[in-house]
């Protein structure tokens, strides 16, 4: 349904996009996965058409849309990851004024500023300014806006972003929603890794400008096929502990995790005595150890060697 081939984006001669392939079928959901600074962001400004690339293409049913983006726009709905709305406006007026630029029939405006207020549940609060709003109201008003022509493919740039978890909950249902009962095709971006794997059916890994990997949740656990995912419950951490684990020839990544670490090692490696040695050298208590199934936090962690909110 739609394409990006070797996609590109330069700023001044230092290159933050670079050579991004990815493609999303009709009423497929998707993930475009990352840490900040990934190049997300950019990406998708570059297939809505709100940022020209330096190279590459980005395609509609097989037609470029680089030189006239028209058709694209108009089954596009895009919910950036500012919050696009004007503070002294009601959410009524807001989705009006959306709505026209949209170009929305008059006949039906009313209509989708009504449904849409439906969907995200506040047609109750549609006569309320918008700075009187709480940071998910916002976030869900935002999304209406985006959603009144209709759109057939639509593209959300970490909509979550600084909300309570009861809207952030409500955002994800309506997104699941949107994708299985409209058909409604979905690009999400985030950095949280339980959203994506939550809504997407595919995810695309970026990292410094590139994709380094992409396939479905267990093509890409995959990746870790050949290793094994540990937690340690410790009575304290410090750097030694932790730099002597990492030194172990077969452990590949070694990270914090609340009260212990989480190791990944080469699969069947038996580390337990190791780390049981390791533990009495720097006086520390192993309280308790677990084999944990691999997750794609885990396969981010691999491929990059850091966590997703670094």
């Amino acid at each position: 349904m739609i394409e990006t081939i070797q996609l590109s984006k330069a700023f001044k001669g230092k290159t933050v996009v670079e050579d991004v392939d990815l493609y999303l079928d009709k009423g497929e959901s998707v993930g475009l996965l990352g840490p900040n600074g990934a190049g997300k962001s950019t990406t998708i400004s570059m297939i809505s058409s709100l940022l020209k690339p330096t190279s590459g293409d980005v395609k509609l049913h097989g037609k470029s849309m680089i030189s006239n983006p028209s058709d694209l726009r108009k089954v596009l709905g895009v919910v950036p990851q500012e919050i696009a709305l004007y503070q002294e406006l009601t959410a009524y007026e807001n989705l009006k004024f959306f709505g026209r630029i949209y170009r929305v029939p008059k006949d039906q405006l009313e209509l989708r500023i009504q449904e849409t207020l439906e969907l995200v549940g506040l047609k109750d609060r549609q006569k309320d300014i918008i700075k009187t709003f709480s940071g998910g109201m916002k976030r869900r008003i935002n999304i209406a806006s985006a959603l009144l022509h209709n759109p057939s493919i639509l593209i959300l740039d970490e909509p979550t972003v600084g909300i309570d978890p009861q809207s952030r909950n409500y955002i994800l249902e309506m997104i699941r929603q949107l994708n299985e009962n409209s058909q409604t095709t979905v690009l999400y971006t985030s950095h949280y890794m339980e959203e994506v794997e939550q809504l997407c059916n595919r995810v695309y890994i970026m990292d410094h400008g590139k994709v380094i990997a992409s396939g479905t949740h267990s093509e890409l656990l995959s990746i870790l096929s050949n290793e094994d995912t540990m937690r340690v419950q410790l009575n304290q951490i410090h750097d030694n502990f932790i730099n002597a684990i990492q030194n172990i020839d077969v452990v590949r990544q070694v990270e914090e995790s609340g009260d212990g670490i989480k190791i990944i090692a080469q699969k069947s490696a038996n580390i337990i005595s190791t780390l049981v040695r390791i533990a009495d050298q720097e006086n520390i208590k192993i309280l308790n150890f677990q084999m944990e199934n691999p997750s794609l936090e885990d396969v981010f962690l691999h491929l990059t060697g850091r966590t997703l909110r670094d």
